[in-house]
C-alpha cells in the first residue's frame, strides 16, 4: 500500500488584525539630558518579522536597549501582549516574554555551549536544554561541550540566539545579527530566523544595516534616523533605492 506523505506546513504569515505581541507607543529615551529616541511608535503582530534599518548612531541599539529596560524610558509605553512592561526591570521583561540578542553577541566565552544556553533557562524553571533548540542549531549539539570563546563568529551568533530562545520568548530582539558574519552564514541565519518564526509563532524585531538580509527575512521594513521613524513599508512595497539612500553615509 502506498503511503501518503503529509504536505509541509506553509510559512506562518503575520496574524492580521490580531492584538500585537509588541506594542510601543510614543517612546522617548535619553542618555542624561540628551534625548536619543523621539516618540517612536511600533506594533508587531504575532508571527511578524520587522526590520529596523538605519546607519550607525541613528538610534537602533538605543531602541533595543530601551525595550529591554537597559536604557530608561523617559516617556511612552511598552507592552508585551497584555503586559505593560514600561516600568519593569530587565529580568521581569524577560519573564514577560521579551528576549534580546545584543550587538556583538555577548556570549560567555569561558563557559561551554551548553552552559551558555542554560543561562537562558532561568526564567522558565527548566533544568535541561530543550532538544528542539539543538534541532534548530545542529552545530551547537556537536559543540555543546566546547567553550563559547572557541566558536566562530557565526557559531557564536547561533549560540546567542539559542540562549535567547531558551527563555521561551514571545518577542525576539536581534541587534545587528549579521555584523562580522560571512555571507554564506548570513543566508543560513535568515533561513533559521524564518524557521523559528514559523515553528514557534513568535515575533522578531531585527535592527540591521544589510538591506539584502532585511529584505530576505522581513515582512515589514522601517528606517530610523536621528531617533525617529522616517520611513516604513511592507516588504512587497519596499523601494530599495530609497531605503539604500537612508543607509548611505
Amino acid at each position: 500500500m502506498l503511503q501518503t506523505v503529509p504536505a509541509a506546513a506553509p510559512p506562518l504569515a503575520p496574524t492580521v488584525g490580531a492584538a500585537p505581541l509588541l506594542a510601543v507607543s510614543d517612546l522617548h529615551a535619553a542618555y542624561g539630558q540628551s534625548e536619543v529616541l523621539h516618540g517612536i511608535d511600533l506594533s508587531v503582530a504575532p508571527g511578524e518579522i520587522v526590520a529596523l534599518m538605519g546607519r550607525n548612531g541613528m538610534g537602533k541599539t538605543t531602541f533595543m536597549k530601551t525595550l529591554m529596560g537597559i536604557v530608561p524610558t523617559r516617556a511612552g509605553r511598552i507592552r508585551i501582549g497584555e503586559t505593560d512592561v514600561t516600568a519593569l526591570k530587565t529580568y521581569r521583561r524577560v519573564a514577560a516574554g521579551l528576549a534580546y540578542v545584543p550587538q556583538g553577541r555577548m556570549i560567555f566565552s569561558a563557559m561551554t555551549v551548553q552552559e551558555n544556553i542554560e543561562t537562558g533557562l532561568t526564567v522558565t524553571g527548566a533544568g535541561k536544554v530543550p532538544g528542539d533548540l539543538y534541532d534548530l542549531f545542529p552545530v551547537l549539539l556537536e559543540m555543546k561541550g566546547r567553550r563559547g570563546g572557541n566558536l566562530s563568529g557565526g557559531q557564536q551568533q547561533q549560540l546567542a540566539i539559542a540562549r535567547a530562545l531558551a527563555s521561551r520568548p514571545k518577542v525576539l530582539l536581534l541587534d545587528e545579527p549579521t555584523e562580522g558574519i560571512q555571507p554564506s552564514i548570513i543566508r543560513e541565519m535568515g533561513r533559521t530566523l524564518k524557521k523559528i518564526r514559523d515553528e514557534r509563532g513568535l515575533s522578531i524585531v531585527v535592527s540591521e544595516q544589510v538591506l539584502s538580509f532585511a529584505l530576505d527575512i522581513a515582512d515589514r521594513v522601517l528606517v530610523i534616523e536621528n531617533g525617529s521613524i522616517v520611513h516604513e513599508d511592507a516588504r512587497a512595497d519596499v523601494d530599495e533605492a530609497k531605503v539604500a539612500r537612508y543607509l548611505s553615509v
